[in-house]
């Protein structure tokens, strides 16, 4: 690696451990979710219901900044493709750019299901 590329790769690394926590925290929320979804179909607590569809709402929100910087960083190793690079990096760096915005994709749409859904009809899960 270049010297010079050297300390933009290590922001991205340390970009990417910030984004850990962020996912160890959705982790959480999506488990204290669940449990308010169980509550509301146990229960019919509309409250429940009300405070799991904010929840999920919240994390989609969070998943979709989360995949767009993602979905910018692969287009940004996408740019910075050259003709010198070997034709099994390209293929791997636009594969890439495929799967973060499809990703993407997914994300938007699993936060327009959980603002949609007032009825809890659909399950939601980003696996």
């Amino acid at each position: 690696m270049k010297k010079d590329n050297l300390g933009d790769k290590l922001k991205q690394i340390r970009t990417e451990d910030i984004i850990w926590f962020i996912y160890i925290g959705i982790i959480f929320l999506s488990w204290y979710a669940n449990y308010l979804e169980s509550d509301y179909y146990l229960h019919q607590s509309v409250t429940s219901k009300k405070h799991y569809r904010q929840i999920m709402i919240f994390i989609f929100s969070i998943l979709i900044i989360v995949y767009g910087y993602f979905l910018k960083s692969s287009f940004s190793d996408m740019q910075r493709l050259s003709i010198h690079d070997s034709e099994k990096k390209k293929i791997l760096v636009y594969a890439s750019f495929l799967g973060s915005l499809l990703i993407f994709i997914s994300g938007i749409i699993f936060l327009l299901v959980a603002i949609y859904d007032e009825d809890l009809d659909v399950e939601l899960a980003f696996n």
